[in-house]
């Protein structure tokens, strides 16, 4: 998996690419940690996700709650497994999917 960061003050874009499962979602979770406090919107881009596990789903959640109440997780280009994966799980009822 690669990880692909910009941030622009309070607000910070993630572009993920390959697969978000349980020996990966620690180095996204590291690098949403690291800026956290001060961001208020996170966007995950996942148009070059191939497979997010219930690992990878625990980082987004993780980084909803921390944002709760001062802005938004989005996540923006989920293809057609992983948004399946996000309606299975409820996922698609918490988070702004684009």
């Amino acid at each position: 998996m690669t990880i692909s960061k910009t941030k622009n003050g309070t607000k910070a874009d993630y572009i993920i690419e390959g697969r978000l499962e349980t020996a990966t979602a620690p180095d996204l979770e590291k690098a949403v940690k690291e800026d956290i406090d001060e961001l208020t919107d996170i966007t995950f881009d996942f148009s070059g996700l191939e497979y997010i596990s219930s690992a990878g789903l625990r980082v987004l959640l993780s980084a909803q709650k921390s944002i709760m109440g001062k802005g938004n997780v989005t996540v923006a280009n989920p293809n057609d497994v992983v948004r399946e994966i996000f309606d299975v799980t409820g996922f698609s009822d918490i988070l702004t999917i684009i």
